[in-house]
C-alpha cells in the first residue's frame, strides 16, 4: 500500500532523479522509490555481509547499463523495479529482525 508524503528535495537530488525518470519513462514517485530501495539494498548488504539478496546493486547497475543503448520497453523496467522493491523489502525486514534480536539478547 502506498502512502502519500510531501518530500522536499534540494535541486541536485531532483536533477539526479529527473535524469533517471526521463531516461526510463518513470514517474517522479517511482524514481524516488527506486532510489530509496536501492539505498536500502546497498546499506543492508554492507551492514550484514551474510545477507545475500536475489539481486545486488551491482546486478541492477549491469542491467541498467545494458538498457542504455537501446529502447527500453516499459514492461522491462517495471519488472526490474518490482524486483528491486521486493528485494528491498526483504532486506529491510532482515535488518529489522537482526536489530530486534540484538536488542532482546541478554547482555553479559
Amino acid at each position: 500500500m502506498l502512502k502519500r508524503y510531501q518530500v522536499l528535495l534540494p535541486d541536485w537530488m531532483e536533477d539526479n532523479i529527473q535524469h533517471y525518470i526521463d531516461k526510463y519513462g518513470l514517474s517522479f514517485s517511482e524514481g524516488i522509490r527506486a532510489e530509496l530501495c536501492s539505498a536500502i539494498l546497498a546499506t543492508v548488504e554492507k551492514q550484514f555481509p551474510e545477507y545475500k539478496p536475489d539481486i545486488t546493486i551491482e546486478e541492477i547497475i549491469e542491467r541498467l547499463k545494458k538498457m542504455q543503448n537501446r529502447k527500453v520497453e516499459k514492461e522491462e523496467i517495471k519488472q526490474l523495479l518490482s524486483k528491486i522493491y521486493f528485494e528491498a523489502r526483504k532486506a529491510s525486514e532482515y535488518r529489522h529482525s537482526k536489530e530486534k534480536k540484538k536488542k532482546s539478547a541478554p547482555s553479559i
